[in-house]
C-alpha cells in the first residue's frame, strides 16, 4: 500500500529542505559532476534564501536562471548534489541528462568543457 502525505505535510517537509540548504553562512550550491560525483564539473550558486515557501507540494527555487560562468572541468555530467554553504550535503543522488532522459536535472548537452558557461533555467522539487 502506498503512503500518502497531505499537501501540508509535503510543504512542511520541502520547507525544511530549503531551510537546511540555507542553514550555512551563505548561499547553498548545486554541484554538477561526473558519475558518482567523481569530478565536479560546475557549481551553480543558489539564491539566499534558496526558495519561497513550498506550495502545492512543490518547492520552486528562486532567482533562476542561474549560471556557473566558468565550468571547472571537462567531462560528461551524470550526477548532482545540493550542499549548504558550509559544504554539507543536503540532497545527493540527483541524476543529470538531456531532454527526454527522465533525469532529475536537464541540460541541452551533458558534455561540459572547462571555462564554458553552464546555465540552469529553473529548479523545483516535487514531494511524493
Amino acid at each position: 500500500m502506498a503512503v500518502n502525505y497531505s499537501t501540508t505535510a509535503k510543504n512542511n517537509r520541502l520547507d525544511a529542505v530549503a531551510a537546511t540548504i540555507d542553514s550555512g553562512s551563505g548561499p547553498g550550491v548545486l554541484q554538477i559532476g561526473t558519475a558518482g560525483m567523481a569530478t565536479v564539473l560546475a557549481t551553480i550558486v543558489l539564491a539566499d534564501p534558496c526558495a519561497a515557501a513550498a506550495s502545492g507540494g512543490v518547492l520552486t527555487f528562486s532567482g533562476f536562471p542561474r549560471s556557473d560562468t566558468s565550468a571547472d572541468a571537462d567531462g560528461t555530467a551524470a550526477a548532482a548534489r545540493i550542499r549548504d554553504s558550509n559544504g554539507n550535503d543536503v540532497i545527493t543522488g540527483l541524476t543529470v541528462g538531456v531532454v527526454g532522459s527522465g533525469a532529475d536535472i536537464i541540460f541541452e548537452s551533458v558534455s561540459f568543457n572547462v571555462g564554458e558557461i553552464i546555465t540552469l533555467n529553473s529548479a523545483t522539487i516535487t514531494a511524493n
